[in-house]
């Protein structure tokens, strides 16, 4: 079993730049669950992306599990989605993640809006805790980033080291554009978050995203006027960070 810790940095190039690099998404995957089996998860935000990988999994590894973050502070039309999502990829195993404390404990605890005042901090109970709880059981997990989302996301690969979860992380759309996801949804006849209709190309937690205005990046209504632009999920490289730092 390849894990973080018995792959080199030389084995994820090698597996980038020769085994990967002109695979489909779908070959991807394939390759994925060929060699992880069920010790690889699918974290899934119900994005369009997110449309388009349950399709393909459900294609190449019907019964694989799926986690959804459910940080309570979603909007109802991500709620529906949902529901329609175990609908129609029901031979998926779908599960929901809860954070430890309700919105009501959070906010006896931490005081009222704990994400406008501490959006980190929210994320980190509401997201990244579930998360790494539930990811200690895996040896790979998928994403559905993409290069084009934002700069941060420029040079994701399609395998690498996730050191935050201490697990590999596997990207299968890095290549896709926005038109190419919605393509393949409008193909397909896939439920999607009508939200995405309203100008929300990159959807999450309803205090922290709003409408993207022409010209701006997907995720430019994601912490809108805050100098942040990820959860904690899926920070880049650290050579890409210093200047976050």
């Amino acid at each position: 079993m390849l894990t973080i810790s018995t792959l080199t940095d030389q084995d994820i190039q090698h597996l980038n730049d020769q085994v990967l690099m002109d695979k489909s998404a779908k070959d991807v995957l394939t390759w994925s669950y060929e060699t992880f089996g069920d010790e690889l998860v699918y974290s899934c935000s119900l994005g369009a992306e997110g449309m388009v990988l349950l399709d393909l999994i459900e294609q190449v590894h019907p019964g694989a599990n799926v986690i959804f973050l459910d940080t309570g502070l979603h909007f109802k039309e991500t709620y529906a989605l949902l529901n329609d999502v175990r609908e129609r990829f029901s031979t998926l195993n779908i599960k929901a993640l809860l954070p430890e404390n309700t919105v009501e404990e959070q906010k006896e605890k931490y005081g009222d809006r704990l994400w406008a005042r501490n959006p980190d901090q929210c994320c980190a109970m509401r997201k990244f805790e579930p998360l790494q709880k539930e990811l200690s059981k895996y040896t790979a997990w998928i994403s559905g980033l993409r290069r084009a989302q934002s700069p941060t996301r420029a040079h994701t690969p399609f395998i690498g080291k996730d050191h935050r979860f201490s697990l590999l992380k596997i990207c299968p759309l890095i290549h896709w554009t926005q038109d190419e996801v919605w393509d393949y949804i409008y193909k397909n006849n896939l439920p999607y978050n009508p939200l995405h209709e309203e100008n929300y190309p990159s959807i999450g937690c309803a205090p922290c995203t709003a409408k993207v205005l022409d010209g701006g990046d997907e995720r430019a209504g994601r912490w809108s006027g805050m100098e942040k632009t990820e959860c904690g999920l899926h920070w880049p490289a650290e050579s890409e960070r210093e200047d976050e730092v």
